[in-house]
């Protein structure tokens, strides 16, 4: 068990272990706080049908909390698109619920003390610096409400989403060219927005007051607290129903399940050893493109001793060590990730293990809750690199760094498990138009649209998929009543998937025509750096919008725009990344290439080029084939892929106009 003190961000030394102290915080509040300990003795007896009742209400109160938000919400982004989750935690700030990640509870606590809160309270925040590394840019704005027992906090239920607007420089508070956390919007430090069940009209007021869509935050925030004081009700049900001291010994056997099963199901798979590579963004919005390198070097010990201090257990452990990550951005790509040990950062990057699991449908079943915390240990740098970074450095394009990670740990574990791990994928980017519309009122549309995600060493990527759980595209009915544009086109992305023996997925195609001048914005990254393919697989098709295309101003737009100019009539066509793809494509089963092309996903061209598979017929003439002859012949003429000989990676031709013509960078060789 550990204790924390909060000091000024930009002096505080790097301290992943957070045991040092001072006694108070800037806001001259008690910080020691307790975290990541055991409710109950280790050991104890516990009922194994109670604890699936517990898991399985834990779970149903959480769906209960989205579910009322998405209802009662008002924002396109939380009601419509669902870029918003919950999170459980017990009173030792233990996330216990597995479907998604969330924020930290620490932050609270560490401000405000457990027994000083009151039924009814909701506490607030959504300052990236004061959040613990729970939080990564402004517009995510966080609540937590207590649950209490007999007079006593026992858990807490928090909900955290992407809102529309909270200032800043530009409409949605994500200027691509911020060079200060001041130019992202209002930072608010943990508050308490109600206080015994009353609403804090000031401040909420002083919110609404920033915000370019004071009503529709005004209507989010009252959801998202609404929904989680529910939530808090049926939590106090469940320890009345059965006592304090059952619910919190199953709340540890639920954690001990995790680690337990990670240990034998998942960190097994790994070889001893240490292992190294590297992934980059391309750009951060104020330098010309470069490579922003974020490196993993991974070490899997299979005998670590016990580490009481830091709570982890003797046996299996995973080393993630980021050094030799880039210095920090000028611009708002930076992601505050050495904070608590980096307990956000582990809980984000652990589902990237699942793909371990002996089979797609056992990964399904494998929750990622605090119980992985034990196994995993982090070492950052010193402050001031991407991970590190020093207030007030602008964050609130952080998806470019958190998201490439999650491919940076797959890759690295890839290098470990000779290529049985999916390709790289990349599937949140910002996009969206804003302006007057048609009655002369502001608007704002922005949506976070998917992208294909990589091909498996068992199967083709999935098109079109979302990080964030049950998030989807802005329905088009909904989007034409409400904005001045029509959806001419939302479909998959065709050859966007990478070429291999799997394919990666499609990314989609969107095309809106606008009624009335607008300005278009992008926050999205691999535009030049395409999804990776491993193993003899090829990159998938980078991020591309285009303005007016096949018109006189046919324009391409880069990935970091604020205020693109969009004239009444034109066109914007978006088209997302496609995953990467898997083994070598002359492997692919060429049934498989023509029923790719039937379908649609692979032009007829790209079978020839990508695949060697010469078809046959025609498409439209519903005869399409291929000739095996030809097609053995063809795939004959052509080097196969080696792994003696050739890069174990596929970054695409985008990565040698940023590494001075190098067609690979020296980790990708295993």
């Amino acid at each position: 068990m550990s204790t924390s003190t909060s000091t000024d961000v930009s002096t505080r030394p790097v301290d992943p272990a957070y045991v040092t102290a001072k006694p108070v915080n800037p806001a001259g509040l008690p910080t020691a706080y307790e975290h990541g300990g055991r409710l109950t003795p280790e050991g104890s007896s516990v009922d194994p049908i109670l604890v699936e009742i517990v898991q399985g209400t834990l779970a149903s109160v959480e769906m209960e909390v989205e579910t009322a938000i998405g209802r009662t919400s008002r924002s396109p982004m939380i009601r419509d698109a669902h870029d918003f989750r919950a999170g459980i935690h017990d009173r030792q700030l233990r996330k216990l619920t597995g479907r998604s990640y969330s924020a930290l509870v620490h932050p609270i606590v560490r401000d405000f003390p457990l027994e000083e809160m009151r039924e009814g309270d909701v506490f607030f925040h959504n300052d990236v610096y004061e959040s613990e590394g729970g939080i990564g840019h402004l517009p995510d704005l966080c609540v937590t409400v207590p649950v209490f027992h007999e007079g006593e906090v026992v858990a807490f239920v928090q909900a955290f989403g992407h809102h529309d607007d909270i200032g800043g420089a530009c409409p949605g508070s994500m200027p691509s060219g911020a060079t200060s956390v001041y130019e992202e919007g209002l930072a608010v430090p943990p508050i308490k927005l109600w206080e015994a069940g009353v609403p804090n009209k000031a401040a909420l007021r002083i919110m609404t007051r920033n915000s370019r869509m004071p009503d529709s935050l005004a209507a989010d925030l009252d959801a998202e607290c609404s929904a989680c004081l529910m939530g808090a009700r049926r939590l106090s049900e469940l320890f009345g129903r059965y006592g304090r001291e059952a619910i919190e010994t199953s709340f540890d056997a639920i954690l001990d399940a995790t680690t337990e099963t990670y240990r034998r199901e998942i960190l097994s798979k790994i070889p001893d050893g240490t292992y190294v590579w590297e992934d980059y963004a391309e750009h951060d919005g104020v330098d010309e493109p470069q490579l922003h390198t974020q490196r993993i070097t991974l070490t899997k010990v299979s005998d670590a001793p016990a580490d009481p201090e830091n709570g982890r257990p003797a046996g299996p452990r995973l080393i993630i060590d980021f050094t030799g990550t880039s210095a920090q951005a000028k611009g708002p790509i930076n992601h505050c990730g050495d904070y608590v040990g980096g307990n956000f950062l582990k809980k984000w990057l652990a589902p990237i293990l699942r793909n371990l699991a002996d089979t797609p449908e056992r990964m399904a079943e494998l929750d990622v809750n605090e119980g992985i915390v034990p196994l995993i240990e982090m070492r950052f740098p010193e402050k001031g690199t991407l991970l590190t970074p020093i207030h007030p450095g602008p964050t609130n394009a952080r998806t470019f760094v958190i998201l490439r990670l999650l491919g940076v740990l797959a890759g690295v574990v890839a290098k470990a498990v000779d290529g049985k791990m999916p390709a790289d994928q990349e599937t949140i980017r910002y996009t969206g138009v804003y302006g007057k519309d048609l009655e002369g009122n502001d608007y704002l549309m922005r949506e976070v649209l998917g992208g294909g995600s990589g091909g498996r060493y068992y199967a083709d990527g999935e098109d079109t998929i979302h990080v964030v759980p049950d998030s989807r595209n802005l329905p088009t009915e909904f989007t034409e009543s409400r904005f001045p544009f029509i959806v001419e086109r939302l479909g998959l992305a065709v050859d966007s998937g990478g070429a291999g023996e799997f394919r990666g997925g499609l990314g989609y195609e969107k095309q809106i025509r606008m009624l009335k001048d607008a300005h278009f914005m992008s926050i999205a990254d691999r535009s030049i750096l395409a999804c990776w393919g491993v193993r003899g697989g090829k990159a998938g098709a980078p991020f591309q919008v285009v303005i007016d295309p096949g018109g006189p101003d046919e324009r391409e737009v880069d990935a970091l725009a604020d205020a693109e100019v969009i004239r009444a009539g034109q066109v914007v066509r978006i088209r997302t990344t496609g995953g990467g793809g898997w083994g070598d494509p002359l492997a692919r089963d060429p049934e498989l290439v023509v029923r790719d092309v039937v379908w649609g996903k692979v032009s007829a061209e790209a079978a020839l080029r990508d695949y060697g598979v010469v078809l046959t017929g025609s498409r439209d003439g519903g005869d399409l084939g291929f000739d095996a002859s030809a097609t053995e012949a063809e795939r004959a003429g052509r080097a196969s892929w080696s792994r003696e000989d050739d890069a174990f990676f596929d970054r695409g031709p985008g990565y040698a106009e940023l590494a001075d013509g190098a067609a690979f960078a020296e980790v990708d060789r295993v």
